[in-house]
């Protein structure tokens, strides 16, 4: 199965929180259906990539990283590369090498659809992504580090974002749901950085 393939049948079987994510899963569907590439940087205007809100161990605070182009604190994540097998395996990725955290322990069930420009990837508004994003939960007393993508790593309050614009708001409260709803289950659904996603 390609990578294509993967978010295809991903997004094809997700089931969306509200109906807004719900026309987004559609839209997402649609411009997978419709391009062979569309998990690739090169595909334009929009195109597919895969980012991490990661918690730590008892949801009360979010790792965040000051984009060193944008200059904003967002989530982890980025473009998919050739060696990714899934998206939820490039999600995962992304916040590794981003966070320099190790064991990060990953949910392979989307928590939220972002579709957003991107001016820093090409003029305004040419770029779009349409972001798929992911839980992950730090390992306890975890050390991360500032890649060279970043100006800053580091810890927030939940209720505390800095800059809070909506969509990762919303992302962080989703993520919240789905760690409280995977602790109370009993059984944790989430995978370590070691273990194969999907």
């Amino acid at each position: 199965m390609t990578l294509h393939d993967d978010a295809l049948a991903v997004l094809e079987g997700w089931r969306a929180p509200h109906d807004g994510q719900e026309r987004l899963r559609e839209r997402y569907v649609a411009h997978l259906r419709a391009h062979p590439d569309g998990m690739q940087r090169s595909c334009r205007p929009d195109h597919v990539t895969a980012s991490t809100v990661v918690l730590n161990g008892d949801g009360t605070a979010v790792l965040l990283t000051l984009h060193a182009k944008a200059h904003r604190w967002f989530q982890f994540g980025g473009h998919c590369e050739p060696g990714d097998a899934t998206v939820a395996g490039a999600a995962l990725r992304e916040a590794t090498e981003e966070s320099g955290l190790a064991g990060l322990e990953l949910d392979p069930e989307p928590v939220q659809l972002s579709e957003h420009a991107v001016p820093f990837c090409g003029p305004a508004g040419d770029v779009h992504h349409l972001d798929v994003r992911f839980l992950a939960i730090a390992p306890e007393g975890a050390e991360h580090a500032v890649s060279e993508e970043s100006l800053d790593v580091r810890w927030w309050p939940v209720d505390a974002l800095p800059d809070p614009e909506p969509d990762l708001v919303e992302a962080v409260a989703l993520a919240r749901e789905r760690a409280q709803s995977s602790s109370k289950g009993g059984g944790s659904t989430l995978a370590a950085a070691d273990q194969p996603i999907r």
